[in-house]
């Protein structure tokens, strides 16, 4: 079978589309014949009839359904082709979409991005942020669907290639007039008196939580659970109950005086962050340079 031409089959659209050849060729804007001559050539490429001519125009033979899914699926392939390569000629060198946490993304990531294509030779490089969990980020990877992640390094990273980033530290913010402000700082076990606010039972901070809450023989009362840290953090301003957050998340908060922030003493509170990839993959040379930036904002 001969290569089959994206004109051939716009115009073979067109004729689908339309239900016939005189009013397919006005909308592509050219003669008539011409089109016929494209979808003779286009069955005689193919081997195949794709239209029935009748007394009341054409129809799709089976074979013409079965190309026509094809062309569609073809010619939008072609027009995200020309999306993305139009960037080149405007002077945009790659294009990198990155994976990261809700975590990363709220403290670090946008600062670090912001830094990278300020650097002089990265202005026309264009990275694309998009927020996933950390199993989500992993599969992905794995699967080819995107090229890096930013991640917590508790998620399991089978078959990838992981780079350490940044750290954070966990530590619980409390309503001004709390018991524990006086403490500079405090074991988690210690924070089980009170009643917690915490993220989603999905989320692998509370997953964290519960699992060393179970480990000191007790259990969390969470009094709600919320999306994010930041109805967390509001509902500790409203001395609802207390959270454990990122301390570097929760800085805003504290410096507007509506929360105080506890560091924690645990040593699972201080939290490593990394970039992943797939192992041996070579890398497009605008992710390879993302790469090596955030691998050294540790």
């Amino acid at each position: 079978m001969k290569d089959l031409d994206l004109a051939s089959l716009r115009h073979f659209l067109a004729v689908c589309d339309t239900g016939s050849i005189t009013r397919a060729a006005g909308r592509e804007h050219i003669v008539p014949s011409t089109i016929s001559k494209r979808l003779t050539q286009l069955e005689a490429d193919l081997g195949a009839t794709l239209f029935e001519r009748g007394r009341r125009g054409i129809t799709l033979t089976p074979a013409g359904e079965t190309l026509m899914d094809h062309a569609h699926t073809m010619l939008a392939s072609a027009r995200q082709i020309a999306s993305d390569m139009s960037g080149f000629g405007a002077g945009v060198r790659g294009k990198v979409r990155l994976l990261a946490t809700m975590t990363a993304i709220s403290e670090m990531l946008p600062d670090d991005i912001s830094a990278f294509t300020c650097l002089p030779g990265n202005q026309h490089v264009e990275v694309d942020v998009e927020e996933a969990d950390g199993r989500n980020i992993v599969r992905r990877i794995q699967e080819g669907s995107a090229r890096l992640g930013v991640l917590w390094d508790g998620t399991h990273m089978e078959g990838l290639e992981k780079y350490p980033y940044r750290t954070d530290h966990l530590a619980v913010a409390v309503h001004p007039s709390h018991p524990l402000t006086y403490f500079s700082s405090c074991a988690f076990v210690d924070s089980l008196n009170w009643e917690h606010i915490g993220t989603q039972p999905l989320n692998p901070l509370h997953q964290m939580q519960v699992r060393m809450a179970a480990l000191a023989g007790k259990r969390i009362h969470f009094r709600a659970t919320v999306s994010s840290f930041e109805p967390a953090l509001h509902m500790v301003s409203a001395n609802l109950g207390v959270a454990v957050v990122p301390r570097e998340i929760a800085r805003g908060w504290k410096e507007s005086g509506q929360i105080r922030v506890i560091p924690l003493s645990d040593p699972w509170a201080r939290r490593q962050f990394v970039i992943c990839r797939r192992a041996r993959e070579k890398l497009p040379p605008a992710a390879q340079l993302l790469l090596e930036h955030l691998a050294r904002r540790t």
